[in-house]
């Protein structure tokens, strides 16, 4: 029996493997592109954790995020414990489902329109919407295809651009610019539903703001700083957000307005860690989300599934995520913790 981690990126998930070696926890690669399930064998026993990323497609996995869809209701209806499972992949692949979760939450996120029908809906969507503001796709990550719009005219030039990118899907968000504070945005890093640590990301040179060194690499401008004793009331609320939507591990962005009011926009599921950063607090989120596994891996051994029905299985898993969230017991009864 060993730890699962869904995967189509390798560089990303190296110091996570590192970390888990260190550990002596087992594990393995369950790397995800094209390729088969069969749908009438059972999953190997173990313990996985979903790092699918949306923009696999930009990295040539077209077929990545379609395969994790399934692959996830498979496991899930075998009883096996996925951490970020099929419903905070599909927040995770949607920036439009994002928006919408936040703001039924009562989480303050910048005015945006979806559109979904390419260049010539983007432009009659657009019309209407006041400027400037941002391009992005729903289903995006490292800041591909985003782009910030000044005026109609910047966006018929863009929209005639053969090097204009929209995701497979040709959904895309209409987004309000935030005028920031300073040109900074904050991610909040949370494992296991608790919170880590917070960064800030300077955002002068682009919307690339992948913390990882395998996006960009450490250098002397220090893109990544830490955000020391970050204790806003805003991580409460972070916090009962992943638990309604049983999301373990994330990063969620938000940027400070001239207005002084927070505006969240993004929660990466398949956040990862700066290594300068890591390397600068007491508790690295690496380690912490190896441990998180490491943990749920040894509990797994001690109560084998062998013999116990689904839903007993959704359920101890619903009452081992309250007793790591800090939950209340009534509301594993009433069935309000959504995931295994």
């Amino acid at each position: 029996m060993k730890v699962y981690i869904i995967n189509e990126n390798p560089e990303w998930l190296a110091p996570l493997g590192r970390a888990l070696d260190g550990l002596g926890v087992p594990w393995a690669e369950w790397y995800v592109d094209q390729g088969s399930i069969d749908l009438d064998g059972e999953p190997p026993e173990g313990i996985y954790f979903n790092r699918m990323s949306p923009s696999s497609y930009t990295r040539g996995h077209r077929h990545s995020v379609a395969h994790t869809r399934e692959l996830l209701q498979w496991l899930e209806g075998h009883g096996r414990k996925v951490f970020n499972g099929s419903g905070a992949f599909e927040l995770e692949i949607s920036k439009i489902r994002q928006h919408q979760a936040l703001r039924a939450a009562g989480i303050r996120t910048p005015k945006s329109v979806a559109v979904i029908g390419g260049r010539e809906a983007l432009f009659d969507a657009a019309r209407g919407f006041p400027v400037p503001f941002i391009i992005k796709p729903s289903r995006g990550g490292r800041g591909e295809g985003v782009r910030l719009i000044t005026s109609l005219g910047q966006l018929v030039t863009y929209l005639s651009s053969p090097e204009i990118e929209l995701p497979p899907d040709d959904a895309v968000i209409l987004q309000e610019y935030i005028r920031a504070s300073e040109p900074v945005i904050t991610r909040a890093e949370f494992v296991g539903g608790e919170f880590v640590y917070a960064i800030q990301s300077r955002t002068s040179d682009g919307f690339d703001l992948c913390p990882s060194d395998a996006c960009s690499p450490c250098d002397q401008d220090a893109k990544f700083t830490l955000r020391e004793g970050f204790a806003d009331p805003i991580i409460g609320r972070y916090k009962a957000f992943l638990r309604a939507n049983a999301i373990s591990v994330c990063g969620i962005e938000f940027i400070e307005g001239r207005d002084g009011r927070k505006y969240t926009y993004d929660i990466n599921s398949t956040t990862n860690y700066n290594p300068l950063i890591e390397s600068q607090v007491k508790e690295p989120a690496t380690r912490r989300v190896a441990e998180l596994l490491g943990a749920a891996l040894a509990r797994e051994r001690q109560t084998s599934p062998r013999g116990e029905g689904i839903s007993a299985l959704r359920r101890r898993f619903a009452l081992e995520m309250t007793e790591a969230w800090g939950a209340t017991d009534r509301s594993v009864r009433e069935g309000r913790l959504v995931g295994p």
